[in-house]
């Protein structure tokens, strides 16, 4: 320290996480803060030229900003400098020492004489009186994209600002975007996500003191307690991390969706915990001006006639800047192109906001036309049952299948048209073109091959895991990671699963699929469909391989494996009843996501503890859930051939009935009645005493001996209210009638205890397997009698078991 301050002349001294009067930060200089949490100091975003004051993880290896002073004001250069003014406000000068951004405080004349600013390992930069625990001023009250724990959203009543999280311009340009998460001001205790200012794309839904009705993985008793605070001063949320030792952060991204990471330090990435809107072509002109929007990657694209207005915006993941006309239409001075007028182009499977268009009243769809035509202002008509006509540029388009959608009529010039309609006279100069090249294309593929080579072999080297997209892997970049598929974690019907590790060291667990018929073109579509899939307790997809008849798929790698092993095992960690709630809550949400949350209902056939994965943190994962949908869902609501494992298996799997998502339900029940006794439910080993394990548990529910259930390892250590609640749940869950199931939302909400469970019935099935062990029964309700239709286990052989 005393070496240091002789430096005095090149640079004032000063403690490593506060600023005083006399002091400045310029330079490579930083403050970190007293924990080692948080840094401040001067950086350049991505490959930007441009420098900024902000806040960063300290003990996170991938510079993560979370707060920026200057965002809107970049420096040319890092020789400028923080420090604190004559009037007390911390302020940022440039190289010349014109103001770049101040605290901006009025401060009393023995205030101004003694502030000090200070960094805390909350990532809070405060401006504060020395000697004084209290903040004159703080960046948490001033988020930009970020909202770290103890920061405030909300309204400040008594001067009328609002504190909201406004994303970057795009992943290198810190300046606000046109994207903002804010408090409802009209005080209804729910967040908005606002585009361009005004337009309200988004809503949590309310707050009931327990979740946001629209956010259910915001859960506040799961990993973070939330809490809403409203006097006459002030409304907002805050939350805080239970466990102090995980780093989170909530953004508002570029491209327009809220998200929730936590740091994962053992793969050193980003895990991407929730993100809202689930889908991204809900975000107000997130591909901006003639683009479109789809669900898969990429989201954007521009509309046919259109270019990027700005490549670097899109390369950077923002595609608002939007589209441009490769020919402007001709129709303001009314000339002729190649003697045609302006024309339109159909567009299929394309929508447009329908509050955007304007209703004209016509007899047909030549009149419509005609009556845009006639308007230069007008871009776009369609016609269904009645006219309507867009006018000026176009938003929020996107991709759409459904069903007698109105075709989508695009003014274009005269000329783009030709262009577009004329693929023989595209195709006779491809031709020529390729003619005139060939000769140099055979000399070169030689050299050209073995460069690709090489550059190929450098960039699978180099490969790193994207955050929030997915990675087509090459079947050479999986047999490296897997070392030639040499570690297998496990296998069942579909395929085997593999460790593999990536170059940028990032443990994965790869499945070959076996088996699966697709196309290569409809598999791609199907995984990128699975790839928007996101939620907390679903194992997470990461990237894909295909190659001719080669099928894989990329997840996150699950440490403590899955939950058969730690339950039946012998020598396995014994789980506490506490974990056990858990993974059976967490499972139960991932399932209810699956089915209610998505924009499609997906059933997942094989609910069972093997698909049941727990992370380093024993948070349950549901895995295989993209194998339905790969599957295809034509099973969803049809007879099909049985899928599942047997112990497991619905009684409409095997009598016959339609599958619906309450076949999940079913399987969800049997494998909670394992969860809580730690044995099989097909478990023969001690009939003597208890008969079908299912059976007996039924009835020791119903009797309210719901101890006698607990796994013994556990010696009776749990909470007597879970225990009968979980038990409760699992023997509703089993009922052979399904409309007598609940719905997987419903378990959550027992589970969560914001409803109650009643006792149930035996299962009649079950009952019947007393007097009849060696087989299955299921019944079918006829005109309000039951009759019994019996089956063997034996005959399940068709069942996959996985």
């Amino acid at each position: 320290m005393v070496f240091s301050c002789l430096l005095q002349l090149l640079s004032p001294c000063f403690a490593q996480h506060t600023i005083s009067p006399g002091q400045s930060l310029t330079g490579n200089q930083n403050l970190t803060s007293i924990g080692d949490n948080f840094v401040l100091g001067f950086f350049t975003p991505g490959n930007s030229h441009n420098w900024y004051i902000g806040i960063w993880y300290s003990k996170v290896s991938v510079q993560t900003v979370v707060w920026v002073a200057n965002r809107d004001k970049p420096l040319a250069d890092n020789k400028s400098e923080l420090k604190i003014s004559e009037d007390g406000n911390l302020v940022l000068l440039n190289k010349t020492q014109h103001l770049i951004w101040s605290t901006n405080l009025s401060l009393s004349s023995t205030s101004a004489n003694a502030t000090v600013a200070e960094i805390l390992d909350t990532g809070n930069l405060v401006l504060r009186a020395v000697n004084s625990s209290e903040f004159l001023w703080q960046s948490l009250d001033n988020p930009t994209d970020t909202w770290l724990t103890g920061g405030k959203l909300g309204l400040n009543k008594k001067t009328n600002k609002t504190q909201l999280l406004t994303a970057w311009r795009n992943s290198e340009d810190p300046s606000p975007g046109p994207f903002s998460l804010e408090l409802d001001p009209n005080g209804t205790r729910q967040y908005f996500l606002i585009g361009n200012g005004t337009n309200q794309y988004w809503t949590s839904g309310v707050w009931n003191n327990h979740i946001f009705s629209r956010v259910p993985e915001m859960r506040s008793n799961y990993i973070y307690d939330f809490s809403f605070i409203d006097n006459e001063n002030e409304s907002y949320f805050n939350y805080t991390v239970k466990d102090n030792s995980t780093i989170s952060r909530f953004v508002m991204h570029v491209a327009g969706l809220v998200r929730q990471y936590t740091w994962i330090e053992s793969t050193k990435t980003w895990n991407l915990f929730w993100s809202q809107p689930r889908d991204p072509c809900e975000v107000h002109a997130l591909c901006g001006a003639y683009g479109t929007c789809k669900q898969n990657l990429p989201f954007c694209t521009c509309l046919q006639g259109f270019n990027r207005l700005s490549q670097k915006d899109w390369d950077l993941d923002s595609a608002v800047s939007g589209c441009v006309r490769k020919t402007q239409l001709q129709c303001q001075n009314n000339s002729l192109t190649n003697g045609q007028q302006d024309g339109f182009l159909e567009l299929t499977g394309i929508s447009l906001a329908d509050k955007d268009s304007h209703p004209v009243s016509v007899g047909s769809a030549e009149e419509c036309r005609s009556a845009c035509l006639r308007n230069c202002s007008c871009t776009a008509y369609k016609y269904g049952s009645s006219c309507s006509i867009w006018f000026n540029d176009l938003f929020n388009a996107k991709q759409d299948s459904s069903d007698n959608l109105p075709v989508v009529c695009l003014k274009l010039a005269a000329a783009e048209l030709a262009n577009i309609n004329k693929p023989g006279k595209k195709n006779r100069v491809t031709g020529v073109v390729a003619g005139s090249v060939a000769a140099f294309v055979v000399v070169s593929v030689v050299v050209l091959g073995l460069i690709c080579r090489c550059h190929m072999h450098e960039s699978r080297r180099k490969l790193k895991v994207q955050q929030g997209s997915l990675i087509p892997f090459s079947y050479r970049d999986l047999q490296n990671a897997t070392k030639n598929f040499s570690e297998k974690l496990g296998g069942g019907g579909f395929g085997s699963v593999f460790k593999g590790t990536l170059p940028d060291k990032t443990v994965v667990a790869v499945k070959k699929l076996e088996g699966l018929r697709q196309g290569e073109k409809q598999f791609r579509m199907e995984v990128s469909t699975i790839g928007t899939i996101q939620h907390v307790n679903l194992v997470r997809l990461r990237g894909f391989c295909s190659e001719g008849t080669k099928r894989l798929l990329v997840y996150d790698y699950m440490p403590n494996g899955s939950l058969d092993k730690l339950l039946f095992q012998e020598g396995s960690t014994i789980i506490n009843w506490k974990a056990r709630y858990e993974i059976a809550l967490g499972t139960a949400r991932g399932i209810a996501y699956l089915h209610e949350k998505c924009r499609d209902c997906i059933i997942h056939c094989d609910i069972k503890p093997e698909n049941i994965l727990l992370d380093g943190g024993f948070c349950p994962k549901v895995a295989d859930f993209g194998l339905a949908k790969l599957l295809g869902r034509e099973f969803s609501r049809v007879l099909t051939t049985m899928r599942g494992t047997r112990g497991y298996l619905a009684p409409e799997w095997i009598s016959g009935l339609a599958i619906t998502p309450k076949a999940d339900v079913y399987s969800y029940g049997m494998t909670l009645l394992e969860l809580i006794s730690g044995r099989r439910n097909s478990d023969h080993s001690e009939n003597a005493k208890f008969g079908f394990f299912p059976t007996w548990a039924a009835k020791m529910i119903v009797e309210d001996k719901v101890l006698s259930l607990l796994d013994s390892k556990l010696e009776g250590n749990a909470d007597v209210g879970e225990l009968n609640r979980a038990c409760r749940v699992a023997c509703w869950c089993i009922q052979d009638d399904e409309n007598a199931r609940p719905s997987m939302g419903q378990v959550v909400q027992i589970l969560e205890g914001v409803a109650e469970v009643t006792t149930p019935p035996i299962p009649r099935s079950l009952e019947l397997l007393a007097y009849n062990p060696e087989n299955i029964v299921f019944f079918l309700e006829s005109s309000g009698s039951t009759q019994p239709r019996s089956k063997a286990l034996s005959s399940t052989s068709s069942a996959n078991s996985q």
